[in-house]
């Protein structure tokens, strides 16, 4: 199984906090937890098609081609603004 949770907004936005994948072919990589996360509930395609969307496994800041195996955590939320 794979962890997918969501931080700040983004938790508001999906009214998600987190869900469980099974780890397989389809979730391989970050594009592909996203993908399947948009088959999954096509209302989130505008989120998930947010380029500044951002992402980690298992606490580790992420690009869509990074790997995703059995027992990650993968971690998505909004990009961080300040002052």
């Amino acid at each position: 199984m794979i962890k997918v949770v969501f931080f700040a907004a983004l938790r508001e936005q999906l009214n998600c906090a987190e869900l469980e994948l099974s780890a397989g072919e389809n979730t391989d990589s970050i594009a592909k937890v996203k993908q399947l996360l948009v088959e999954q509930n096509p209302q989130w395609q505008d989120t998930f098609s947010n380029a500044s969307l951002l992402s980690a496994v298992n606490h580790e800041m992420v690009d869509g081609s990074h790997p995703v195996k059995a027992g990650d955590e993968v971690a998505f939320f909004p990009p961080v603004t300040g002052g």
